[in-house]
């Protein structure tokens, strides 16, 4: 049995194309048919996103964290009394790819870290698109670590204490965990999920944020200001 939990507060204009990718992937001939347990943590919502969901036939959880890492492992908690073996975490507004589940499975790895790419470079312009690819490495072994694109095994997962209760960056702290238990981490980018890059992001000190910074140094060395390189560079995904 495998679970893909989606964290998520005041998503519902991301979550139903969310969960569509989602149960495509959960029905892809390579799983011969396994039972996929999405869950949905509906992390202090105000909006539409859990009725949307619910109208999916996907099941979701209430909490009130505003705490990113403690929505994961709360939800990772649930599927793992179910009865999951496998645990695949990935974004509310985040697309995955029809062979999602079935290439982290395909690796035989206690957990695998994929890659991200960005839905529309609109709102942050050229210049940012610019340099974020210039910083990002599209290839196997990379060490980029993203909770929008994350898979590892129940055990690898209970080994290491789950994730950390934080705001932010609780992915990172997660997979430092797994290294230091030597567990064999695939780093792969055969399996991008695409995501948003909008500016009204919800994680101060997630993926979102980082993307702003990027904006903020090319403004200052446009203004010929000083720019806080050191920033950007606690921010790099």
């Amino acid at each position: 049995m495998i679970g893909v939990v989606i964290p998520a507060h005041n998503e519902e204009h991301h979550i139903s194309p969310c969960l569509e990718s989602i149960l495509v992937a959960a029905r892809h001939p390579e799983l011969q048919g396994r039972e996929v347990s999405v869950l949905v943590v509906l992390d202090d919502c105000s909006d539409d996103t859990g009725p949307r969901a619910r109208a999916m036939d996907v099941p979701t959880l209430d909490v009130c964290y505003r705490n990113v890492g403690k929505a994961r492992a709360t939800g990772a908690e649930e599927l793992l009394e179910a009865g999951v073996q496998w645990l695949a975490f990935t974004d509310a507004d985040t697309l995955v790819p029809a062979d999602w589940i079935a290439r982290q499975l395909d690796c035989m790895a206690d957990a695998v870290c994929g890659t991200v790419e960005v839905d529309n470079w609109d709102e942050h312009g050229e210049g940012v698109r610019t340099r974020y690819l210039e910083r990002y490495q599209f290839i196997e072994n990379h060490r980029h670590i993203h909770g929008a694109n994350l898979g590892l095994s129940a055990t690898a997962y209970k080994n290491v204490g789950g994730f950390q209760h934080l705001a932010a960056h609780e992915d990172v702290h997660l997979v430092a965990d797994l290294e230091r238990i030597s567990a064999r981490i695939v780093w792969t980018a055969s399996n991008p999920v695409v995501t948003s890059a909008r500016k009204d992001y919800k994680c101060k000190g997630g993926f979102g944020e980082y993307l702003a910074s990027l904006g903020k140094v090319l403004g200052a060395a446009a203004l010929h200001t000083p720019a806080s390189v050191d920033a950007v560079q606690r921010h790099e995904f």
